[in-house]
């Protein structure tokens, strides 16, 4: 790719080398240079949806400090294109890059909400929340074509099963019909992601994102229909977002968020170098500046994998962070709390309904 070309409503500015691959991308810079000798155009812009099919969908979480037990994703690689993503690494797994090729080429899981209902219905499954949106956003714009994410719902609510949804897209509330239904019953929890309040940032951080203004929305929406919203400020960049926390705490609160969580941003795999050129060409006054302040909360490295620690930084920048994130709950979510979701009701309905068969 040109380096001295953008690509215009992408966050990666480049396709790195995928570490499971012999083969190198000259190939593919080679083909553009020809484009631009022969005087052809050769549009590398467009998204493409790519079929796959797995054999189970439902992803047991062996991490400590992720938050959740089981996950699924519909869909592999994201459109939102956010620069600092962690899952970008996973687009290698399937033999693309965690640069462009992570936001341009979206494998689709047709068969989720199939492979979702086998998994509910196993004698052997326990009830535990599932959360949508482990690895990539369930609400990016592939589902406004496929609507997976809406059918996998609709299975939750077959099954009385309880769900969690982590999303920054404002294209949940087109589901808010079966949110309240599941609602009714302790079997809904939503995570919304939210930032920045500057569109700005927004913008260069996040280009394929609903707006701010959009998000918050959603939280209020969401919430006065009493389903439960914990914002995810995450993840916090120093230099970038850090100076917002009580702003952004309070404008989630204020919309009816029960509670908040962050994480200290950590450049893990090839996103150190993703995040790197695209900080040079889009901040370049900023950029030697944040990215020395990110490696100060990881022992003077861009990423660090120890449980517990890689998501919380160390150091003064991440204590700064960290005491900021303290005041803002104290001030903003006291005596709010995210409720445990039920699961009674799918072993109820299990044992009611498996007995037929």
């Amino acid at each position: 790719m040109n380096s001295g070309s953008p690509v215009k409503g992408r966050g990666a500015q480049k396709n790195t080398n995928n570490k499971f691959s012999a083969y190198s991308f000259e190939t593919r810079d080679d083909f553009l240079e020809f484009c631009r000798v022969e005087g052809e155009v050769a549009d590398r812009n467009k998204t493409q949806y790519i079929p796959i099919f797995p054999k189970t969908i439902v992803n047991k979480v062996t991490s400590p400090d992720v938050g959740m037990s089981y996950s699924m994703n519909m869909y592999q690689g994201c459109e939102h294109g956010c620069i600092y993503c962690y899952a970008r690494n996973t687009h290698e797994f399937w033999g693309y890059s965690a640069g462009l090729d992570f936001e341009r080429k979206i494998l689709v899981k047709h068969d989720a909400p199939k492979l979702l209902e086998a998994k509910l219905k196993s004698k052997n499954w326990k009830a535990c929340t599932i959360v949508m949106s482990g690895n990539t956003d369930c609400y990016q714009p592939a589902e406004r074509e496929f609507e997976l994410t809406r059918k996998c719902l609709e299975v939750f609510l077959k099954y009385r099963h309880p769900v969690g949804i982590i999303t920054k897209n404002a294209l949940i509330l087109r589901d808010l019909d079966i949110l309240k239904e599941l609602n009714a019953h302790g079997l809904i929890g939503v995570n919304i992601s939210v930032t920045s309040l500057s569109e700005e940032t927004r913008r260069i951080l996040e280009p394929r994102t609903t707006t701010i203004k959009k998000r918050l929305e959603a939280i209020k929406v969401l919430s006065e229909a009493g389903i439960p919203v914990n914002a995810m400020l995450a993840p916090i960049i120093p230099g970038i977002n850090s100076h917002e926390i009580l702003n952004l705490a309070k404008s989630v609160s204020d919309n009816g968020a029960v509670s908040m969580a962050f994480t200290v941003v950590r450049l893990n795999g090839a996103i150190g170098e993703i995040f790197t050129d695209w900080i040079r060409k889009t901040l370049p006054d900023k950029a030697e500046k944040v990215l020395h302040q990110i490696q100060d909360c990881h022992g003077g490295s861009l990423n660090d994998s120890r449980y517990g620690v890689r998501g919380r930084g160390e150091g003064v920048i991440a204590t700064q962070i960290h005491d900021m994130v303290r005041l803002a709950k104290r001030k903003y979510f006291k005596g709010r709390n995210f409720p445990k979701l039920n699961t009674s009701l799918h072993e109820s309905y299990k044992d009611g309904q498996l007995k037929l068969f």
